[in-house]
């Protein structure tokens, strides 16, 4: 019976394009993720990577849990090296055959390599860039990235963050980027259908993915999908869908959860519930949700 469920392991292994054995924290949200987007992207695809926490899912030859073509770039240039793989692929006449998939981290995504991005979005290439949000750099000791939230704390802001997020969905719109859209992990069916979505344009496509962390969020590593569900359900991290500039589909919500919810599960906000000051950066992200909902037409009428 032991050595019949053992094959049967190896067999389901064998057939998914994305396997245990990396090292990756328990309850990682990006790990989850980079999953999903394999799954729906299928084995004809390529990913280019910069350096950052997906890396570790490769842990050097021959041993690695990316059961397709996968190359480990420095923590700036996924995005010029993902124009050299599709210059050789259209060059051997097979571009419209192979996805090619370029990602990072919000730290490699959002400020190192957001140069060679945009660079790859303003040239019109036909890839998909992917960044895996989990709001800091990870991967080198939890420091302060672009994406970091107002108040987060991290080793580079034990005090809280001073600053907003980026927006890097406006940013991926000023380029003209063919199709934008944000996901979350707990909902991995919407996942997959905008990947395929992505895929199926032509021209530069970028999807944005909330991926909860554990170790930098201070979370329990059982709460991963819980606080993603939430992310969404109190208007922080809202869904949608944009072609060719013109916002397409938005996940509605019925209600709106108060955001105290998605914050009091992370030690990373756990100074803003305890301090007046914090209370009033809890008041700064009420009125950030209440212009998404706001933008974005986020609740049902």
């Amino acid at each position: 019976m032991i050595e019949t469920n053992i094959s049967s392991n190896v067999s389901q292994y064998d057939k998914t394009l994305f396997v245990p054995g990396h090292t990756a924290c328990a309850g990682c949200g990006q790990s989850l993720a980079a999953k999903l987007v394999l799954e729906a992207a299928g084995k004809n695809t390529i990913v280019v990577n910069n350096t950052g926490c997906l890396e570790v899912f490769s842990t050097g030859y021959p041993n690695t849990s990316w059961k397709v073509p996968f190359i480990h770039s420095l923590f700036e240039n996924a995005g010029a090296v993902s124009t050299g793989v599709e210059s050789a692929l259209t060059h051997l006449g097979i571009n419209d055959k192979i996805n090619i998939i370029a990602q990072a981290g919000d730290g490699g995504f959002a400020d190192i390599g957001l140069q060679a991005f945009s660079g790859l979005w303003e040239r019109g290439q036909n890839i998909l860039t992917i960044c895996y949000d989990n709001e800091a750099y990870m991967n080198t000791g939890i420091q302060k990235s672009g994406l970091t939230p107002l108040g987060t704390i991290t080793t580079t802001s034990p005090s809280g963050n001073l600053k907003f997020k980026k927006d890097l969905v406006e940013i991926s719109l000023a380029h003209g980027c063919v199709y934008v859209a944000t996901a979350s992990v707990h909902l991995p069916v919407e996942l997959q259908r905008k990947v395929k979505k992505a895929l199926s344009m032509k021209g530069p496509k970028f999807l944005h993915i909330l991926s909860p962390c554990p170790l930098g969020w201070k979370s329990d590593t059982s709460l991963s999908i819980e606080i993603a569900r939430l992310a969404v359900e109190t208007g922080v991290w809202p869904l949608f869908e944009y072609e060719n500039g013109s916002l397409t589909n938005v996940r509605k919500l019925k209600k709106l959860v108060d955001v105290e919810e998605y914050l009091k599960l992370q030690g990373r906000f756990k100074h803003l519930l305890d301090t007046e000051d914090g209370k009033n950066i809890v008041e700064q992200w009420k009125k950030i949700v209440e212009q998404k909902v706001k933008k974005y037409n986020l609740l049902e009428n």
